[in-house]
């Protein structure tokens, strides 16, 4: 069969035309990120300094620092992660290695894709309603941690799910083949190759914790609290809920703008030293796993 050359011609352009179209689409996200950028860091590079990142907040939070609001964000990122990580990442490996394919397993992905689809308003409402009220915590880092914890449980069942799901076959029956417990298989063969591509998932819960603001609200989030957290059962300034704070309904709004351009700024950095490092972790393991 000949193909002619006027239709080989509008595949091309056909092709042409599509390829040009993707480009100007990925353009316009790459503009409007560097157009927020651009926007957030020419309003808040006047107030960034040592002093504002190391300082306690005064006068109404329109003088001095934000160094509570980044130690608060910290705790909320460590303790959500410290619950919501092993937990998360045996269920993905109970779901995708220990159960067959049945309406149980059906039934437990539907509730999770669920889970994830739940607005964090309705997480903190919960939270607040179980952690805060119902077992006593109180507003406090442990309440607003395991609230966050819970809302990124899903990202990473499904993210951890998905990266053993791409790791062959193969490798499990060759392990099985030599002698190897299900147990060993898993722990020792599938997981460590699976581990980059967890790391994912990680870094996607760990960028929506640290800027949710509705879940810490009714949780642990403080208006203003110029001291740090002595024990798991303080209340917290954190990023977020300050940025909210001081941009809405602080008691002198336009004097605090640029306090509020500036904390937005340590927020974007903070998520951005976090994917540094959570990308460093995944290729240095990536190598490992190829070296092996």
């Amino acid at each position: 069969m000949i193909i002619s050359k006027k239709v080989i011609r509008n595949k091309n352009l056909k092709e042409k035309v599509a390829f040009n179209i993707f480009r100007v689409f990925s353009a316009i996200v790459v503009l409007s990120l560097v157009a927020i950028l651009s926007f957030i860091i020419y309003n808040g590079i006047s107030v960034i300094n040592w002093n504002f990142l190391t300082q306690m907040p005064e006068d109404g939070m329109t003088k001095g620092g934000i160094y509570p609001a980044i130690i608060g964000t910290l705790c909320l990122v460590a303790g959500s992660m410290i619950f919501a990580i092993p937990i998360g990442v045996f269920s993905g490996i109970y779901i995708n290695e220990y159960t067959k394919d049945s309406w149980y397993k059906r039934f437990i992905k539907l509730m999770t894709n669920n889970l994830a689809g739940i607005p964090s308003i309705v997480f903190g409402l919960f939270g607040m309603s179980l952690f805060v009220n119902t077992l006593g915590f109180g507003d406090s880092i442990i309440a607003g941690s395991l609230t966050l914890g819970l809302m990124v449980l899903p990202v990473v069942i499904r993210t951890t799910e998905e990266a053993l799901k791409a790791v062959d076959n193969s490798f499990r029956h060759g392990s099985l083949a030599l002698g190897a417990t299900k147990l060993q298989t898993v722990r020792k063969v599938v997981l460590p190759m699976a581990f980059p591509n967890i790391i994912t998932g990680i870094i996607l819960s760990v960028g929506r914790v640290s800027g949710e603001t509705a879940p810490i609200l009714f949780t642990v989030a403080a208006y203003f609290l110029p001291k740090l957290p002595s024990s798991i059962f303080d209340q917290v300034m954190a990023l977020p809920y300050h940025l909210y704070v001081i941009s809405t309904s602080g008691t002198n709004v336009e004097a605090s703008r640029p306090i509020a351009y500036g904390t937005a700024m340590v927020l974007i950095g903070f998520v951005l030293i976090v994917n540094l490092l959570a990308n460093a972790l995944r290729k240095y393991f990536g190598k490992k796993v190829k070296m092996n």
